[in-house]
């Protein structure tokens, strides 16, 4: 699979609007965790690693920032800046979050729960892995 942009049902409504996802309209996987980012300080960025075998989907709740996903040979620039729809990022993507604006908050939800042992923290032994 690649990397790909999933529209999210929106539900307008004068009270306000509504957006969801499940498994499997919109997402190609059953969630085992569910984690956000927020209070980014200006100028930092997150992630910097891949995994193994973890497939994740991003979707900016409030704010904007960019995910950056690199295949070992070339980066692709996602800016998320609605809440309408995500980013699926499927396992051996190098990725990294950055350019949050002020009050962002990043929700991912993946497939498996937290294993150290499923992160490629070295870009060097993602290549490897990627045969690159």
């Amino acid at each position: 699979m690649i990397p790909k942009l999933i529209n999210l049902p929106k539900i307008q409504d004068v009270r306000g609007n509504l957006s969801f996802f499940e498994y499997p309209n919109q997402l190609p996987f059953v969630i085992e965790r569910t984690y956000w980012i927020y209070d980014v300080p200006g100028g930092e960025s997150r992630g910097s690693h891949a995994f193994k075998e973890q497939q994740e989907f991003i979707i900016a709740l409030s704010g904007s920032f960019d995910v950056i996903l690199n295949d070992g040979k070339k980066e692709i620039n996602f800016t998320l800046n609605r809440s309408y729809y995500g980013l699926y990022i499927p396992c051996k993507y190098w990725r990294k979050l950055e350019n949050f604006s002020t009050n962002s908050l990043a929700m991912i939800v993946s497939d498996k729960v937290y294993d150290e042992n499923d992160y490629i923290r070295d870009y060097e032994e993602f290549k490897i892995l990627k045969n690159v």
